[in-house]
């Protein structure tokens, strides 16, 4: 008489080894889709709040092209929504010059914007410290001069060919510093090549005399130091609670920096 056995595991016929194995892989996208969700989303917000950066402080400090502008730090939708930006860095280029005397454009601004947050009426943002780097290029220092400068002959000083009727040219070497309200100065002058009448230095020292003031800088911003480079003047500044408006007197805006995405 036959003998039937119940169902049982050991009845069971096993998959083909190929079919277990293709879900691992698509077990392990989707999981990985899952996780990297947060992280797509997250860096959305970071570019939706970079673009708007940059379109205010373009807006605010009349550049011709909108700035590099990286908020750093995961997540930033947690630092959105708690209403600070733990840092934002900006770079911007050909800052045009304000003022009608001795105006100095500035080549290249970076900018690191520590704990920024936005006003409730989005008219300012505030940092709670900044710091910035500006690149005056000897081309617009000479423009601003009327003279031809070039680096000098050591760091922290700049030289200068003054060409003068009959004697033919001079050159001379200066010292440049930083001085209160964003001016750069230009002292302690002196002759390193040619032959300079009693008129040529009295020229030179009025020339010299007055500090060029930077205008186009952010306001809150202090200049610190100046040093020299290759290309141009490097000057230093920094800031407590620097507020930022934009398009207003104080110079470069970044609403929209620290609020809702």
């Amino acid at each position: 008489m036959p003998q039937y056995r119940s169902g049982s595991h050991d009845d069971a016929t096993p998959a083909p080894r190929g079919v277990r194995r293709r879900r691992g892989p698509a077990v392990v996208a989707g999981l990985l889709a899952v996780a990297l969700l947060p992280v797509a989303v997250d860096r959305w917000a970071a570019a939706r709040i970079e673009s708007r950066t940059a379109a205010a402080f373009q807006d605010g400090m009349g550049t011709p092209r909108p700035p590099q502008v990286r908020v750093h730090g995961f997540p930033v939708l947690t630092q959105a929504a708690s209403g600070t930006l733990r840092q934002v860095d900006v770079t911007a280029r050909d800052i045009p010059a304000e003022g009608t005397v001795r105006p100095l454009p500035v080549s290249e601004l970076r900018l690191r914007m520590d704990g920024l947050t936005k006003s409730a009426d989005d008219d300012e943002a505030r940092a709670e410290r900044a710091d910035a780097t500006a690149l005056l290029s000897y081309a617009d220092v000479s423009d601003a001069l009327g003279l031809e400068i070039s680096a000098g002959d050591r760091p922290g000083r700049v030289s200068a060919v003054v060409a003068l009727p009959f004697t033919g040219e001079v050159t001379v070497t200066t010292t440049v510093s930083a001085l209160s309200g964003n001016r750069v100065a230009f002292r302690d002058f002196e002759v390193t090549g040619g032959a300079l009448p009693a008129a040529g230095n009295a020229l030179l020292s009025r020339v010299f005399q007055k500090p060029v003031q930077l205008r186009n800088i952010p306001g809150g911003l202090r200049l610190r130091s100046v040093t020299t480079t290759a290309d141009g003047l490097a000057a230093h500044f920094s800031g407590r609670s620097v507020t930022f408006r934009p398009g207003g007197a104080d110079g470069a805006a970044v609403e929209g920096a620290a609020g809702t995405v």
